[in-house]
């Protein structure tokens, strides 16, 4: 790829953690951000949530609106912030106060976000306001509180001079739903009064066509405003009369179809095993009534008892009313009638339109729609939407109020890590502070699950945990820390410490999972001492615990076989064996064998030692630990040369473009151990200490002092000088050597 790099613009780079980071310190860094080469920037993009960053702003940021900010979109928010400023070193500041002055008035872009930015400060009460803040800019129910007209063609009710108007907005917001106005009040647009409107005249149509019957018992209204009434019964006991009929029809048809349309007597006994009064519920699921063939139904006797109430009601309001006779019984061809005699009415119900205003009445609809309150609600619109040229400009106030407070801090986290590498702050994927361990953790990454993000983050060589963190009233959140000073000894899953977000609230924090890499070169040397000691303790555990469930099974076979329990079963008790002396001689001088070969492989050890000489010696015991150590001191080092920050940001949505390494220096700075802090006094004396341990600790010390001391000693008195006198100097031993023997002669020549 071609560099893009400008030759009239001359670029300078910092050196951070190993990598050259380009310096953005000026208003011509940025104006010549385009020219920049991709290759040069740390990332190429970043998830648009998760990040201690104003989400509001990314996602201006972001306009494909894809939940990520890419290169491309992060150099068209600096070009537009560039040219909607006369000085784009203003990005550089980041003070949460966007300067009037500062607005580049010599476009029309600019001019408009100037009077927008003006306009806003004037509502606010503000109108010698010098510079505008975020706030004051995104504040919209403070900018109009105090206004009537704001541009978005919503009007709500307290806007309205006139009462009348005022009142039915009201109306039109009860019936069709409201929108927000940007003073924070429910208003209406055009839209809904229009649909308001027609609802009205639709809902006054459809009432004038059942007005229009006259005839009582003809027509859609046979009863007149009773009508309504009596379908509604209709309604209630219509499935199961059809239900009564079909089945009379069938029992017509075939007679032996009447027992089990009844139901069998098992059905019964199964009702009557509950308590009826409770089980309205099963009894309404039967017939309605009995059934025979051909037979009327009976209003009065026999009805089901879960629906008497409903049938008596029906015969009142239905019966009566449309066939005039106080009827008992009702014939197939009588039900057919009744229904006949609504089915206008119910088709009218069918049709019926404007169902959304029906609350208002039909006497307040023709009352609405006789006056001129459309056209007066319509003005308020067309007045309020004639400042649109005005207000349009207020999300440009908004975001270039974000970009000159918010911008230039992305970019020293996207285009460099200055932020990260700076440690005064810190950088916007830096979630909190977490402390566990006597420990602080500053590299602290938020993430959504750490299985996954494990996968990737294992490839950092960092050693990392895991860790749930809870607070009351809000949802939990997981996060990643950086471990890198002192040693993972008591870290392990389940531990609990605190974390503290950029906020300053505090969570609970458990670990849930921790990946295993070296912390330091210190840490390595010690690790197989400490993984030998832990052997060690495991072994001796695992012994004692052998021991301890051989004793117990031991006394367990006892009590089982007692005296007293073999006497009562007729057997004659065990004796005890007798105190067998040959066998423990044997142990004990077994014992004292293995106790001599020790010793006596540490004195041919010693004589070694004493033989070389102490430089020797220390060289010996140099290369003993090297061999132990050293494997995993070149691991450590390798590794800690090779962590990066990169595959840790990458399991959260960014996509890293430079190697960002963190090495011994900077890891110390992540991760703070415990110290005192300047001029602190400590007192050493604990009430609590073990007094009694110390004693005995000290004179265990003595004693193997004086004894090594001794046996040093000892071998330098007596084994060494005999030793030395054994193995003469080598003039001494050549002159003592006895003479070579003579050679024979040779044989004469014969």
């Amino acid at each position: 790829m071609v560099t893009l790099i400008p030759k009239g613009h001359v670029w300078r780079f910092f050196r951070a953690g190993g990598l050259d980071q380009v310096n953005l310190d000026s208003a011509l860094d940025l104006a010549n951000l385009d020219k920049l080469d991709p290759k040069l920037w740390v990332a190429l993009s970043c998830p648009v949530k998760g990040l201690e960053y104003d989400v509001k702003t990314l996602e201006l940021i972001d306009t494909d609106k894809d939940g990520r900010v890419r290169i491309p979109e992060i150099l068209e928010a600096v070009k537009w912030a560039c040219g909607q400023l006369k000085n784009p070193g203003e990005l550089t500041k980041c003070a949460d106060g966007l300067p009037l002055a500062s607005i580049n008035d010599q476009t029309d872009l600019g001019k408009a976000t100037l009077i927008s930015a003006k306009r806003i400060l004037i509502n606010l009460g503000k109108p010698d306001a010098t510079s505008i803040t975020v706030a004051e800019a995104t504040d919209t129910a403070k900018i109009f509180a105090q206004t009537l007209f704001n541009a978005d063609g919503i009007i709500p009710a307290s806007a309205c001079p006139d009462a009348d108007a005022a009142k039915i907005i009201g109306e039109i917001i009860v019936c069709m739903g409201g929108e927000m106005d940007r003073s924070g009040q429910p208003g209406v647009n055009q839209a809904k009064v229009d649909a308001f409107f027609a609802a009205l005249k639709d809902y006054s149509d459809w009432k004038q066509i059942g007005e229009a019957i006259s005839p009582a018992g003809e027509g859609v209204l046979p009863l007149g405003d009773a009508t309504a009434g009596a379908f509604a019964a209709l309604q209630v006991v219509r499935p199961k009369l059809d239900d009564y009929f079909a089945r009379c029809r069938l029992a017509a048809f075939d007679q032996r179809a009447t027992g089990p349309l009844n139901l069998p007597d098992s059905e019964y006994a199964a009702l009557a095993a509950k308590d009826l009064s409770k089980s309205a519920g099963d009894m309404g699921g039967l017939p309605i009534q009995k059934i025979e063939p051909k037979r009327p139904f009976n209003m009065v006797e026999g009805v089901n008892p879960a629906w008497v109430k409903q049938v008596e009601a029906f015969r009142n309001a239905v019966v009566t009313p449309l066939l005039g006779a106080d009827k008992a019984t009702l014939s197939e061809s009588d039900w057919g009638s009744v229904q006949a005699k609504l089915a206008a009415y119910e088709g009218w119900m069918g049709s019926k339109k404007g169902a959304a205003v029906e609350s208002l009445g039909v006497a307040r609809v023709r009352e609405i729609m006789a006056g001129n309150v459309k056209s007066v609600i319509e003005d308020l619109i067309r007045q309020d939407m004639a400042l649109a040229a005005e207000v349009s400009g207020m999300g440009h106030v908004e975001r270039l109020a974000r970009y000159c407070r918010d911008l230039y801090n992305l970019l020293t986290n996207f285009i460099n890590f200055a932020d990260f590498y700076d440690m005064r702050g810190s950088a916007i994927f830096q979630t909190g502070t977490l402390y566990l361990d006597q420990r602080s953790y500053d590299l602290c990454v938020r993430i959504d699950d750490p299985n996954a993000h494990s996968a990737i983050a294992t490839l950092s060589k960092i050693y990392l945990i895991y860790c749930v963190c809870v607070r009351k009233g809000l949802d939990k959140i997981n996060i990643v820390a950086a471990v890198t000073q002192g040693d993972p000894d008591y870290l392990m899953v389940g531990r609990n410490g605190v974390f503290y977000d950029r906020q300053g609230r505090d969570w609970d924090a458990t670990i849930v999972k921790i990946i295993d890499n070296p912390i330091s070169v210190r840490q390595a040397f010690l690790s197989p001492y400490k993984k030998f000691m832990k052997l060690i303790e495991a072994q001796i555990e695992k012994f004692a615990a052998t021991k301890d469930k051989a004793i117990q099974d031991k006394a367990a076979a006892a009590a089982a076989t007692e005296p007293s329990a073999v006497i009562s079963a007729g057997k004659t008790p065990l004796k005890k064996d007798p105190f067998d002396i040959a066998r423990f001689a044997g142990i004990f001088a077994a014992i004292g064998l293995a106790l001599g070969a020790i010793g006596g492989a540490f004195g041919a050890i010693m004589t070694a030692f004493v033989k070389m000489g102490w430089f020797h010696a220390a060289l010996v015991l140099g290369g003993i630990v090297i061999v132990i150590s050293g494997p995993s001191m070149i691991i450590a080092w390798l590794k800690l040369r090779q962590r990066t920050l990169g595959p840790i940001l990458e399991g959260t949505g960014w996509a890293i473009n430079g190697r960002i390494k963190i090495n011994i220096p900077l890891g110390a700075r992540l991760t703070a151990v415990k110290k005192l802090p300047p001029n602190a006094r400590r007192s050493l004396k604990d009430p609590f200490e073990d007094v009694k341990a110390r004693r005995r600790n000290r004179i265990i010390a003595m004693i193997l002092g004086l004894i090594l001391g001794t046996a040093i000693g000892w071998w330098w008195t007596f084994i060494r000088p005999r030793a030395t006198a054994a193995t003469p100097p080598p003039a001494e031993a050549a002159a003592t050597a006895p003479a070579p023997a003579a050679a024979p002669p040779a044989p004469a020549k014969p």
